[in-house]
């Protein structure tokens, strides 16, 4: 079932076309990456979930009813550009934002300790803002989008700013968030984070959606029959040992171990290329060669310039 529904939304401003009749659907307890280059529109339909602004056209469902404001308490979002009040004390400012999400004092107290404690946040409850870092800053930002357990999670580069460990410990609570039932879009350049989190894609580009799937299903639907092949003890050219259902892509030999990509016909398989290799060399290691997110990324809007 869909925590969350866009069909068909437009969204014009002045003389420039935002979203161009995008439709997505995300499903729920799953994490959904919302991705595109800058401008593509991913801002824009983000800001109309969150009723910041209008579509022009097109509808919205969240939980299969018409999106509307009683839906903004099931929402948290994390902006990429954050913002708390500098001079405010950080436990004071935190309260008074779970407070404006709905939380009794009481309640929004105890989950914050929970979070401070978890981020190591708590000997700086009474420090102003502006005496953290900015990756603490960001934490902060990340406690208060989750504090109230929404049913649907926005974040907006959430790593960004963030290094390796503090990266990792932030994965690590959005998987848990997803594990614990939140769905959660997230909207990221980092493609390698795609890979390790999400369970679905939309791709924006120019206004349009231009691709949206299971990540699994994507990557296979744009693999080549592409297989990479160690092998030692044979001193001569591959192509030699190649029949014409092989084409040989790249070969490089270091140390006396040669690795080569080799391209393999539809009606030929990985099985025939070993028979025609094992008679005359050592296969040390072979592995399908299965396309990034970022290599699709890079290959579809490079396919989309213009369009």
């Amino acid at each position: 079932m869909n925590l969350f529904e866009a069909i068909n939304i437009n969204k014009q401003f002045a003389n420039h076309k935002a979203l161009s009749d995008v439709s997505i659907s995300v499903p729920e307890k799953s994490i959904f990456g919302l991705l595109g280059p800058n401008g593509a529109g991913k801002t824009t339909l983000i800001r109309i979930i969150n009723q910041i602004t209008a579509p022009d056209s097109g509808q919205i469902y969240f939980s299969g009813k018409k999106l509307s404001s009683s839906h903004i308490k099931d929402i948290g979002y994390l902006p990429e550009e954050r913002g708390l009040y500098k001079k405010m004390k950080v436990g004071e400012q935190t309260l008074y934002l779970a407070q404006l999400k709905g939380l009794g004092k009481q309640e929004a107290t105890k989950k914050i300790k929970y979070w401070f404690e978890k981020f190591d946040i708590l000997p700086w409850w009474d420090r102003k803002v502006e005496e953290l870092s900015k990756g603490m800053q960001q934490k902060i930002q990340f406690i208060i989008t989750v504090l109230h357990e929404p049913k649907l999670l926005i974040f907006d580069e959430p790593f960004s700013g963030f290094d390796p460990i503090n990266v990792n410990l932030l994965k690590d609570e959005i998987l848990k968030l997803r594990n614990n039932g939140a769905t959660i879009i997230f909207s990221t350049h980092n493609m390698a984070s795609v890979e390790e989190l999400c369970d679905h894609i939309a791709l924006l580009n120019n206004s349009k959606k231009i691709l949206d799937g299971k990540v699994f299903d994507i990557k296979n639907h744009y693999k080549s029959n592409t297989f990479e092949v160690n092998y030692s003890g044979f001193s001569g050219h591959i192509s030699s040992l190649l029949n014409n259902n092989f084409e040989l892509k790249d070969q490089v030999s270091e140390n006396g171990f040669t690795k080569v990509k080799i391209k393999i016909a539809e009606n030929s398989s990985s099985n025939d290329l070993l028979k025609d290799l094992i008679p005359h060399l050592k296969i040390n290691s072979i592995n399908e060669i299965i396309p990034s997110m970022n290599d699709i990324f890079i290959t579809k809007v490079n396919e989309n310039v213009g369009n």
